[in-house]
């Protein structure tokens, strides 16, 4: 048995995770279209800023404002690569923030499947408006071998 491409391709976001810096999450982001990846992204200080890991975090209204957001970096490594994200999938390890559904919505993001939840009725809201289908992760599918 393998997995199915939502399985994967959230085992692939976990893994992604492991790369983040902020001790008070470890977030993912995997952006796909037709079963390609993309771009990935995971929480962490923009490139030149010191990791929370490495001076601790900055936090205002019990959020780490250090850290850009797993999401964020996926998309800024699709500006900064040239790589077009419209039509894609993003598979993330928690729920997206408003902020960065906002950011999904306007590179083009069709679909967000995540594995935690992080209810934020202003962001599901937004999604809803915009056409972008928010699909919480149920767990393991597998599909047949070849």
């Amino acid at each position: 048995m393998r997995p199915g491409w939502d399985e994967y391709f959230v085992q692939v976001a976990r893994t992604v995770a492991t790369r983040a810096t902020c001790p008070r999450a470890a977030v993912g982001c995997v952006l796909v279209r037709e079963h390609r990846i993309l771009t990935t992204g995971y929480n962490g200080a923009p490139r030149g800023v010191a990791h929370c890991t490495e001076v601790g975090c900055t936090v205002v209204n019990d959020h780490c404002v250090r850290a850009t957001h797993a999401e964020a970096n996926a998309v800024v490594q699709g500006a900064l690569h040239g790589v077009g994200l419209q039509g894609a999938t993003a598979y993330c390890t928690h729920q997206p923030c408003v902020g960065c559904s906002k950011l999904l919505i306007s590179a083009g993001i069709v679909k967000i499947v995540f594995v935690e939840a992080y209810p934020d009725p202003i962001a599901a809201e937004l999604l809803a408006e915009a056409g972008v289908t928010l699909v919480p992760f149920v767990g393991q599918q597998e599909v047949a071998s070849c």
